[in-house]
């Protein structure tokens, strides 16, 4: 990011402004300031800005005006530090870092704290590094953890790349790094594993903030060992318990609402009903798609959904800026309206409803009345990030065969199945008995169970691995392939007819990477994804645009589901009970172990 200079060398220039002796760049004038410090809301507020800061704050900027200050009119309106998403992934908006945040500015989010450890799956620490000297290119704050589990679970999948302490220890020392991502090996925390302790110890000693992610609904003892360990902070809550029992441990409760993930409701009351004290809680997206981005919002979307969930509008805010800010050791660089500060701010017309009105970041308007002002310079990638899609042969119908045991004879077979939970990223662990052919285990379209197969696509092994999910709806003939397979990011196909999986998988291999529907045995959507195969270069209205003709497909096949693309694309997530798919197998979440697709079976088996 071009930062602001920091507020020491700022020091005279900001006293001569507040004091008089010298202008200000900015003077916004008469406004309702949104005091997060005290709680207030400030009529007749006028503040100056210098040097990228906020000089001053008070009831008559009058003295700071000069020549050449530009003044903006807020009468009646209200003043908003800027929005911070404190935990998200850029690359699930299917966008680069620099478009992703040409999308957001307009709706007022100036600070972003991002986890790029689905590159880092693809990629290593180059695709890190990448995204990192990026991110500091741009006019708004973005902030980067070092991913802490490529793979996210090892010896329970292969990811395209693995990294450990040394390489922490190496990007701590990069400029931009503001802590560790989420530690997804919760296990291996609570078991005292040495490559995650390390990756904890190593980012302490740099001073800076260990991101959790606690996917267990078991807060027992394997829970008080994971907060030993040291993650600060938690976003994988899903009801009100979890909230609790995190804040009740010293860490932040991040509430998320994502594209798919719908978690702040039930976790808000342990404010609204349980008196707990805000100070705690933080919001942030996690996932977001390039569709909600456009058509929906970021961080004021989320703000929007918490007040409905019956928060005061000053607390909501206050959980998406000095919260925030609080929490990542940057209390005095944002979060907040008040001198020394980075000048990034909103301003808007209503705290309830929250219309956009106007986006400052740094002392300069990038935005105004949803429309971008700014001129952001398209990111280029190397051609070392393009192209990741090794397949190592092309694949054919019979390669998601799923044989039934030998010396079964029965007509079917009792076998588990990924149940996908709505508005959630937890999946369920499901039995169903189905139908056996020809020696072949077939899905139940009256069940609504579907085949799932997991395609390697970072070292050309051609394996695939088959499985059944069931919650999509899909009824026709059809297959929905992925290159976004959080996290390890090999292929996910899903569908009803084998010989449309080996289209769909066979035509991400040829594109290099993305999403494709195929009906009734016929390409009728693609988003291309040439970056490492989860992130395109082109605008994110663009990228939107085809994702909901992605969609609108996966409707026509019979889907039901909302998000249904961000359920899809979590189902290789082994760090996230309760049943998983991955490069070795159908994975037992709850247990971290590889467990069998038949269940009570002579020979079991998961090809």
């Amino acid at each position: 990011m071009k930062t602001p200079q920091s507020w020491s060398e700022c020091v005279p220039q900001l006293v001569d402004v507040a004091s008089g002796r010298a202008a200000c760049d900015v003077l916004i004038r008469n406004g309702l300031w949104v005091n997060v410090h005290s709680g207030e809301i400030i009529d007749g507020t006028d503040i100056a800005i210098a040097a990228g800061r906020f000089a001053y704050v008070g009831p008559d900027a009058s003295h700071c005006v000069g020549e050449n200050t530009r003044i903006v009119d807020a009468t009646g309106r209200y003043l908003i530090p800027g929005l911070c998403d404190a935990h998200m992934h850029v690359e699930s908006g299917m966008v680069t870092v620099t478009e992703f945040a040409r999308a957001v500015i307009p709706h007022g989010t100036t600070s972003m704290f991002i986890d790029p450890h689905e590159i880092g799956n693809v990629l290593g620490m180059p695709g890190i590094k990448l995204m990192h000297d990026e991110a500091m290119q741009l006019p708004i704050n973005v902030f980067v953890q070092m991913p802490s589990c490529v793979p996210s679970a090892p010896g329970l999948e292969h990811a395209g790349a693995e990294l450990g302490v040394a390489d922490v220890v190496e990007a701590m020392q990069w400029p931009n790094i503001i802590g560790l991502g989420e530690v997804m090996n919760f296990p291996g925390v609570a078991a005292g594993d040495a490559t995650m302790l390390g990756e904890i110890a190593a980012t302490m000693c740099a001073g800076k903030t260990v991101g959790g992610h606690y996917a267990s609904p078991d807060l027992g003892v394997p829970f008080h060992a994971y907060v030993a360990g040291g993650p600060a902070d938690d976003h994988e809550g899903t009801c009100v318990e979890d909230a609790i029992a995190r804040v009740r441990q010293g860490m932040r409760a991040m509430l998320r609402l994502g594209s798919a993930w719908y978690d702040v409701a039930s976790q808000v009351k342990a404010i609204t009903e349980s008196g707990l004290d805000s100070r705690h809680f933080i919001l942030c997206t996690d996932d977001s798609h390039s569709g909600t981005l456009i058509r929906e919002g970021h961080m004021n979307r989320v703000v929007r959904h918490a007040i409905a969930q019956g928060l005061k509008p000053m607390t909501a805010i206050q959980m998406a800026t000095l919260n925030t800010a609080q929490h990542f050791g940057l209390e005095r660089e944002l979060g907040s309206i008040t001198p020394g500060r980075r000048a990034d701010l909103i301003i808007s017309s209503s705290l309830v409803d929250l219309p956009i009105e106007q986006v400052f970041a740094g002392g300069v308007e990038l935005a105004g009345e949803g429309v971008l002002k700014a001129d952001i310079p398209a990111a280029r990638y190397p051609e070392h990030a393009r192209n990741t899609v090794h397949l190592g042969k092309m694949l054919a119908a019979d390669d998601f065969n799923i044989a039934a045991p030998e010396q079964y004879d029965g007509s079917a077979i009792r076998t588990r199945v990924i149940g996908v939970v709505e508005n959630q990223a937890p999946t369920r662990a499901l039995e169903f008995d189905l139908p056996v052919k020809d020696g072949l285990v077939l899905g139940d379209a009256s069940n609504d169970v579907c085949q799932i197969a997991l395609v390697e696509r970072h070292h050309a092994t051609g394996a695939v691995t088959n499985a059944f999910v069931s919650g999509f709806g899909y009824s026709k003939p059809c297959a929905v392939a992925s290159t976004v397979a959080h996290d390890a990011h090999h292929m996910i196909v899903v569908g009803t007819d084998q010989d449309s999986m080996a289209i769909a998988a066979n035509r991400l291999a040829e594109v290099g990477g993305g999403v494709v529907v195929i009906e009734q045995g016929q390409e009728s959507a693609m988003v291309e994804l040439p970056i490492a195969g989860l992130m395109s270069d082109e605008r994110a209205e663009i990228v939107a645009e085809k994702a909901q003709n992605m969609v609108e497909a996966m409707v026509r096949c019979g889907c039901t589901l909302n998000n249904a693309y961000m359920q899809h694309s979590l189902l290789a997530l082994v760090v996230i009970p309760a049943l998983r798919i991955s490069d070795v197998g159908l994975v037992d979440v709850t247990t971290f172990s590889k467990t069998d697709l038949f269940i009570d079976t002579p020979d079991s088996s998961t090809a």
